[in-house]
């Protein structure tokens, strides 16, 4: 039925152009044509057509076309196999109508090294094995154990990455030093890989004075201008148009790096995802959109944001190269990512990644997934489909590693993420002025008005106020000043950039 309809269509449309023409033939130009110049006779539109834009023909096309075709067409004035070079790009023309179906017959394909039980599928890399396979353990616990700390009341909120173990380290081992990360919220392991410790990220948690955010931020925004990862921030999707800002300033500067920017599938439904690529694409930054497709925007799913075969397909809209990848699989995730940081800075291209994914732990400490997804569901991907056994089970396969090894590693990462939170626990509070600091070079006068406010707030109610948690200098600092070397908060750090 649908190829009879299609090809009626395109007769009907052929027939309907053949009684136009004849019919302007005969009684000439009427008043509602735009151009009182009359229609060109046949093999004149196509030269005429040459002053507007360049046409091509195909080097196939023959004189030896039927008179059936020839009449077909005489009011395109020849046949229809043209390319024709629009302001838009370059077209070819048919003759049949077809509507561009709202997804393919065959859904793209996921590309992927190891399977479920740990055997090599395609080929292998063993870049940084052993190492990523401690990063991935000793992300996997600190989610446990700061989790843990959030339930007894320690810290007041907290995101784990569990079942996304392998996208977190796996994309880091992939990079170089130099290369820009712009996070979302769930790539800690990205910092742990570069070398920020299970002490620096207890430190941000806890909100200490020792907290390179000076307690601005909220948990799990960390940030380290050391290691080239630009401060967390909530709102979705906004890190994506200015990762590709700072794309496109390594490539003005002719830096052998690149920039990328991880977000969920939830983060592709907003206006920024878009404007991002679309930046990206014209500006030929060298970027990479890691996407971390885990199904879930919180408790919306993805067959309730998109009608798409998923996030790779929206590449090809903006003119970017894009790969699916296995989210769970540590080899494909790096091997993707490796090629992609290659062609991006070589080429001078974005490239979009979707890594397929399961978030196996609730979205936050606020959030209770089981009232939107069936626990035993999260039990499957916990057990069956998890990152971190079946990386194991490739290294182990291989002989290189041991049960009686791992055994050592977790109870090692543990006692060590533990000590970290008793230290940060010991560790007293940023003071309130810092509330007032790294926004102005000099202070205005009614920010330091609001300073002294509150300071003889603290000092008037001061059993509302556990002035022992902060810096015993809190309520004798005269003045207000900027601390030497100190950033915005945006780009807050513990040391400098170091200058080209």
């Amino acid at each position: 039925m649908a190829a009879w309809l299609a090809g009626s269509s395109s007769k009907l449309a052929r027939s309907a152009a053949r009684r136009l023409a004849g019919h302007l033939r005969r009684r000439g130009p009427d008043p509602w044509l735009l151009s009182s110049s009359t229609v060109p006779a046949r093999g004149q539109l196509a030269g005429d057509l040459r002053g507007f834009c360049s046409v091509r023909r195909f080097a196939a096309d023959s004189t030896a076309a039927t008179a059936a075709e020839e009449s077909e067409n005489e009011f395109a004035g020849g046949d229809l196999q043209q390319v024709v070079d629009f302001p838009g790009g370059k077209l070819t023309f048919v003759g049949e109508m077809n509507f561009v179906p709202e997804s393919q017959r065959e859904r793209i394909k996921c590309y992927r090294v190891l399977d479920d039980d740990g055997r090599i599928i395609y080929s292998r890399n063993n870049d940084f094995v052993l190492k990523m396979h401690s990063n991935m353990v000793t992300l996997q616990i600190m989610d446990t154990v700061f989790y843990e700390a959030q339930r007894q009341g320690r810290i007041s909120f907290y995101i784990t990455s569990n079942g996304e173990e392998a996208i977190n380290i796996a994309s880091a081992a992939a990079l170089s030093a130099d290369d820009i990360v712009l996070p979302q919220y769930r790539e800690p392991g990205v910092l742990l890989w570069r070398g920020f410790t299970p002490q620096e990220f207890a430190k941000q948690l806890f909100g200490n004075k020792m907290d390179y955010g000076k307690w601005r931020q909220m948990p799990i925004h960390y940030g380290s201008n050391r290691l080239n990862y630009f401060t967390i921030s909530s709102p979705i999707a906004t890190q994506l148009p200015q990762a590709v800002g700072a794309a496109y300033s390594l490539k003005m500067d002719k830096k052998d790096a690149c920039a990328i920017t991880y977000f969920g599938d939830g983060g592709t439904s907003e206006g920024d995802f878009h404007a991002a690529l679309n930046f990206a694409a014209v500006t030929e930054a060298p970027m990479i959109f890691f996407c971390r497709n885990n199904g879930w925007a919180i408790s919306t799913p993805t067959t309730e944001q998109f009608r798409s075969d998923g996030i790779v397909t929206r590449g090809q809209a903006y003119g970017i190269r894009s790969i699916r990848v296995d989210g769970n699989d540590t080899l494909a995730v790096y091997s993707a990512v490796h090629t992609a940081r290659e062609m991006a800075i070589a080429e001078g291209r974005p490239i979009l990644i979707e890594a397929m994914t399961y978030r196996v732990g609730h979205h936050s400490t606020s959030d209770d997934s089981t009232k939107y997804r069936p626990a035993d569901e999260i039990e499957h991907w916990r057990t069956a489909r998890d990152p971190v056994s079946r990386y194991r089970k490739w290294v182990q396969g291989n002989g290189w590693w041991c049960d009686a090894e791992e055994t050592e590693l977790r109870n090692s990462v543990r006692q060590e993420i533990l000590h970290a939170i008793q230290v940060a626990e010991r560790i007293p509070k940023q003071g309130p002025t810092e509330l007032f600091t790294d926004v102005y070079d000099q202070v205005p006068s009614n920010l330091r008005e609001q300073q002294r406010s509150l300071l003889d707030t603290i000092k008037k109610h001061p059993s509302d106020y556990p002035t022992i948690l902060y810096s015993l200098d809190l309520l004798v600092r005269p003045t207000l000043r900027k601390p030497p070397g100190s950033l915005s908060s945006r780009a807050t750090s513990e040391a400098p950039r170091p200058k080209p």
